[in-house]
């Protein structure tokens, strides 16, 4: 070989490798947002109970934890009007500005939790402050995760768009692990009175610590090319429009994207609730499967959106939702039947395994059949609204359906239930199918 040959390659491959550094400095700035919006949306469902003792005192325990999970999923019910509002903003304006817009009012909400003085000390002013807390953290949230899918489907290579918008939801599992392994150290160190005075409060404080550091790392996020090589930006008035003559579009992703939100917010947020109240299995056992859960699902994720890339989208989610549909109520069956640690990991591992192969094609698929010009308000809308009617209150519906029916397991028929209802969106889809 010539010299000048050996500097070619050696140049082609230094340019390449110069490219995978950009690409994956790229993922981490933006995913790094995400990760705070899932971190604080989890440590609200994982300290439930100490929050339902703080603000919402009933004098029953029933009740007051289901007022406060009735709070947790309020925040979804914020998301479909973030995600019209702010995703017609990003939109117009750009990814980079929209990314900046939903970090700074996460960090509102998460700082509102926070700092709120209990019920015992301000009276019926501590829950509505952590209801307005929580209805802004999903005003960001609606947009956010439909914010950085597009931006990562926007600067993926073409054969690697699986792969890199996986890591949207990769960025949730990491903060999953990290929220669930702060709260096991908190909940180790201190006594059950001082984490029922306090001690609940420091993850919040932990997220409210992040916030400088993200700001800083997200104001390095670079405009996607689709975005800037696009001659018009539609008003908002326009994106609207737009909006509703592709109505039938967005709802069908709605329903598809039921499955992948109730799963994930049975195997994350739900699980330290329902292994403690339910199963009776000690806190700390609950919040270590959680974070196993964590560590599963970010493996597995870029694993079946890299295989999505190879194989396509709709085998894998075909596959996983006929799976979840048989799987998940005989599985829940066995779990009640001997309640173990060993047994609510492994079901909560064999849950989460469906959820990665479904989630790994299903956030790429819907990135690639939104037109462009309304990709994000697109997308956030159907994701937000499967979260505001299905996924976010998963943990109230499961807690609702054990006292109504008394069978422990019934959340594995509400799961079976969300892949049914996605599965046969997926089957009938006429439109969405065909320009997959």
């Amino acid at each position: 070989m010539s010299i000048s040959s050996t500097l070619s390659a050696g140049g082609m491959a230094d340019a390449g490798s110069a490219r995978r550094q950009s690409a994956f400095k790229s993922i981490f700035i933006v995913a790094s947002g995400n990760f705070l919006e899932m971190f604080d949306f989890m440590v609200f469902g994982y300290y439930a109970t100490y929050i339902s003792k703080a603000f919402f005192p009933t004098g029953s325990e029933f009740a007051s934890l289901l007022l406060t999970l009735m709070t947790f999923g309020a925040g979804f019910l914020m998301r479909p009007v973030g995600a019209l509002v702010l995703g017609a903003y990003v939109d117009r304006h750009g990814r980079r500005k929209g990314l900046l817009l939903t970090l700074g009012l996460m960090a509102v909400g998460t700082l509102a939790i926070a700092v709120t003085p209990t019920y015992a000390q301000i009276g019926l002013a501590a829950p509505l402050i952590i209801l307005a807390g929580r209805l802004v953290q999903g005003l960001s949230a609606g947009v956010e995760v439909g914010g950085v899918s597009v931006y990562l489907n926007e600067i993926a290579p073409p054969h690697r768009k699986g792969f890199f918008t996986s890591w949207q939801s990769a960025s949730q599992q990491a903060a999953v692990v990290f929220a669930a392994l702060i709260g096991l150290l908190v909940s180790t160190s201190l006594s059950p009175e001082t984490m029922q005075d306090w001690g609940w409060r420091v993850p919040f404080v932990i997220g409210c610590a992040m916030i400088p550091f993200l700001f800083l790392i997200r104001r390095h996020v670079e405009e996607t090319e689709v975005f800037l090589n696009r001659k018009e930006h539609p008003q908002i008035g326009q994106i609207m429009r737009m909006i509703g003559s592709n109505w039938g579009l967005v709802l069908q992703g709605a329903l598809m994207a039921v499955m992948t939100t109730v799963f994930f917010y049975m195997v994350t947020a739900y699980t330290p609730t329902y292994g403690s109240k339910v199963l009776k299995l000690g806190p700390g056992e609950s919040l270590f499967i959680t974070a196993c859960v964590g560590v599963t699902n970010f493996v597995l994720l870029p694993v079946m959106g890299a295989l999505s890339d190879r194989v396509g989208r709709r085998p894998l989610l075909i596959g996983a939702t006929v799976l979840a549909a048989v799987m998940t109520y005989p599985l829940m069956r066995w779990l009640v039947a001997g309640p173990s640690f060993g047994g609510l990991l492994t079901a909560e591992l064999l849950m989460a395994a469906v959820y990665a192969t479904y989630n790994g094609a299903f956030i790429v698929y819907l990135t690639e059949v939104i037109p462009a010009h309304v990709r994000t308000v697109g997308f956030s809308l159907a994701y937000s609204m499967a979260t505001a009617i299905f996924g976010g209150f998963t943990p109230a519906i499961c807690t609702a359906l054990i006292e109504a029916t008394g069978d422990k397991a019934i959340p594995g028929a509400w799961c079976a239930a969300a892949a049914l209802l996605s599965l046969l969106a997926l089957l009938i889809g006429g439109r969405l199918n065909r320009q997959a």
